[in-house]
């Protein structure tokens, strides 16, 4: 959510200058491409651009457009055709043998649900949210309402429907991905034929770091680039303090059994362990365990930390096969890590694989590095037919 946060602090810093702004959207990809559906870049009219929606081949085509949408007023859907191999006539040299279709939208200030405002109310709460995205795929010159719909964990809806024919079956569709977690692209064909891009968006990872040693401070650093949540918890007063850790958003001095009951766990929460303090590690391991987080991790030997499940085990606590799951340990991957900034890149490049369900193996080893198989369109043909996205 690193870029939805820089987009929403350039909008308000060119708005604060008075500067026009668009937003400009990955919608629908067929084929490879670099970025997939949901990617996004501000643009102000300036030239300025925050995001990308590309390697950076597409910016400089998408930049000139931008332009032309903000002095129009009127949104533009913009599609690179990279399938023929000459992808050099394009002007822009994708080679990604695909075709991707952006949506270019106007900012309006004055307009109480635009883009920003409903990315500004996704993050001030820590929950998923889905956003819809209207286009026209098959129309370029028809009516384009963008990015016009959220609707929240509590079924709570922002934004209005372009078209009412199709409200009954776009809630359903949207209450179904916020249920299930899959982005989908349905193309709605009755009414003005409107493609729907419905996006989940979930809160930013939220990484609490045990250990206020200096072997956290490169950990710190490497996930404030990646924009998650640093939360830093130790016992130790002269350790846990802002001069060390400046960019950690919270720093928590507790005992063990002080700390769960001050911080937010979930589904985007990851963990780890490096206190170095053999007793308040097991502490707070003792506590985790029966919360089945995604990934919780201890640093040092592996030894160590069957030492601390066996002596769990003895105090009578139950450690089930699948709360085994999510602790790793020793945490990170084998990437040779020997100093602590390259073990802090080793532990994040586990949690990041955990997350998004990968085993960390080189890309040269997979047949497809970007599946958007996910992201085919499904055709709703009537309202009253009911289909299910994930199909």
């Amino acid at each position: 959510m690193k870029e939805l946060q820089d987009i929403v602090l350039a909008f308000d810093d060119a708005n604060l200058d008075g500067k026009q702004t668009a937003l400009a959207t990955v919608v629908y990809v067929e084929g490879s491409s670099y970025r997939r559906a949901g990617a996004r870049m501000l643009i102000t009219e300036g030239g300025q651009l925050t995001g990308a929606i590309s390697g950076g081949c597409l910016e400089g085509d998408a930049l000139r457009k931008a332009r032309l949408v903000m002095a129009q007023n009127k949104p533009m859907l913009v599609t690179y055709d990279t399938t023929d191999d000459d992808d050099a006539k394009f002007g822009v040299g994708l080679g990604c043998n695909g075709i991707i279709h952006i949506l270019i939208e106007p900012i309006f200030t004055d307009k109480q649900d635009n883009p920003i405002n409903l990315f500004k109310l996704f993050l001030s709460k820590r929950q998923p949210v889905v956003l819809v995205t209207l286009f026209s795929l098959n129309d370029k010159q028809a009516s384009q309402p963008g990015t016009c719909l959220l609707l929240t964990e509590q079924e709570e809806l922002r934004g209005n429907f372009p078209d009412k024919t199709i409200k009954d079956a776009l809630l359903a569709d949207a209450k179904h991905v916020l249920k299930n977690g899959n982005s989908v692209t349905k193309t709605y064909l009755y009414g003005d034929e409107f493609t729907c891009f419905i996006e989940l968006l979930q809160p930013t990872v939220s990484l609490i770091i045990f250990g206020a040693g200096n072997d956290a401070i490169p950990l710190v650093e490497l996930a404030n680039v990646l924009g998650w949540h640093i939360t830093l918890v130790d016992g130790r007063a002269n350790y846990a303090v802002e001069a060390r850790f400046p960019l950690a958003k919270r720093i928590i001095i507790a005992k063990p059994g002080q700390v769960l009951s001050q911080i937010v766990l979930d589904n985007r929460t990851v963990i780890v362990l490096m206190t170095h303090n053999y007793n308040y590690d097991m502490a707070v391991l003792r506590q985790l365990l029966p919360l089945q987080l995604p990934y919780v991790a201890t640093l040092g030997p592996k030894k160590r930390l069957e030492r601390m499940l066996d002596e769990l085990k003895d105090e009578g606590q139950e450690i089930t096969p699948l709360q085994l799951k999510s602790v790793y340990g020793p945490a990170g991957l084998d990437i040779g890590s020997e100093t602590s900034d390259e073990i802090a890149l080793s532990i994040l490049a586990e949690m990041q694989a955990v997350l998004k369900k990968r085993n960390g193996a080189p890309l040269r080893e997979k047949a497809v590095i970007h599946n958007r198989s996910a992201e085919q369109i499904i055709r709703q043909e009537d309202p009253a037919i009911a289909i299910n996205p994930a199909h």
